[in-house]
């Protein structure tokens, strides 16, 4: 039976810079990346693909804001579900013409993912995750009135809304994408952390949340027991003392140790350190392998040749 591999990419796999945010360049990039899933998927491994979507919903909230005089601003959770659909379809076809060139017939499909939060989530009494552009205060208090939205000052720069960021708790699609897997399809799914729903009375509704891609990564690979969570970054190898003359990149680690430089603060909450709960919440659950690295590097590390490992023991 083949190994089940999740691949988180990141921001990075489909936006280089700031210079680089065309369509045609994020189309340029999802090229790039899908050469390295490819040669994954030729090895034999069974491959599940998650991906962020911050920017791509930032720039459709963006240009909802300046249509708004002329169309409702579009909800939150419909945003994730639009950029499911088009960086889906982007790293669907791709990863095609790439297998394609290969030799290999294997079926590509996306499956736009709902992924399910707690109503009561503590998260949702205090939204602190900025998005969408900045704004006057007139403009974000009219929202905050009409619409109901957290909004607050970003240090100068303008006026900002904040949403919640609760925790996964359970993907709706889970037993589709266990089919298509058994099928050896290549999956791509839970896109942007998974458009966030909630359950009232057996009723499901979409929120006005964002839910962390590597979290909901890690739980997708708990619920199929995969082999392997390979999360992406822009760096080979994970490093302690970071920055420092004492910097350090590490090669193995196991979840005890991986757990103690947590605590002692070498992985930021705003760098390295959602990449490394999402591989320890992983690695709780399951007896495989976590490895941290970059897209370039996918296959040698999966080889074992390069990246990052977090495994329980030595």
């Amino acid at each position: 039976m083949k190994k089940v591999s999740i691949v988180a990419i990141g921001g990075n796999a489909l936006i280089k810079d700031n210079d680089h945010i065309a369509l045609q360049d994020q189309r340029q990039a999802v090229e790039a990346t899908c050469k390295h899933i490819a040669e994954l998927v030729a090895t034999g491994t069974q491959v599940v693909v998650t991906h962020g979507n911050g920017p791509q919903v930032g720039f459709l909230m963006r240009r909802s804001e300046i249509a708004q005089t002329e169309l409702p601003l579009i909800p939150l959770d419909i945003l994730v579900a639009d950029t499911q659909g088009g960086i889906g379809y982007m790293i669907q076809q791709c990863l095609v013409n790439e297998l394609k060139k290969r030799g290999l017939s294997n079926e590509v499909v996306s499956v736009v993912t709902q992924v399910e939060v707690d109503a009561a989530d503590r998260a949702f009494s205090h939204p602190a995750k900025p998005i969408g552009g900045f704004m006057t205060e007139e403009i974000a208090q009219h929202h905050a009135k009409n619409e109901g939205w957290t909004v607050f000052e970003d240090a100068g720069r303008g006026w900002r809304r904040a949403v919640a960021s609760p925790e996964p708790i359970n993907i709706l699609e889970i037993g589709v994408i266990r089919s298509l897997i058994n099928q050896g399809t290549v999956v791509i799914c839970c896109g942007g952390g998974g458009i966030p729903i909630v359950n009232i009375e057996g009723s499901i509704q979409g929120v006005a949340a964002v839910i962390d891609k590597d979290k909901v990564s890690a739980l997708l690979a708990r619920d199929l027991k995969a082999d392997m969570l390979v999360v992406t970054t822009g760096v080979e190898k994970v490093a302690i003392n970071f920055g420092t003359p004492e910097q350090k990149v590490i090669d193995t680690m196991t979840v005890a140790e991986a757990e103690a430089y947590y605590n002692e603060g070498h992985f930021p909450p705003g760098s390295m350190g959602p990449k490394i709960e999402a591989a320890l919440d992983y690695l709780r659950g399951t007896e495989g392998v976590a490895i941290i690295t970059t897209p370039e590097k996918m296959a040698e590390a999966i080889s074992g040749h390069t990246g990052t490992h977090i495994v329980q023991s030595k």
